[in-house]
């Protein structure tokens, strides 16, 4: 039995990304509402080691 969760950064930039957000209608919206809400960090940013 392995460990469930192995993180990697490049993984979690092109599924969570701010550039991925912006591409789709439904991540826009995502991004329009953290930005009411007026979250200082919308989405992650595209930092890869």
């Amino acid at each position: 039995m392995s460990i469930t969760y192995q993180p990697k950064h490049k993984k979690r930039a092109r599924v969570h990304g701010f550039l991925v957000r912006r591409k789709s209608p439904t991540g826009r919206r995502i991004l329009l509402r953290r930005a009411r809400k007026g979250r200082y960090r919308l989405a992650l940013l595209k930092k890869t080691r």
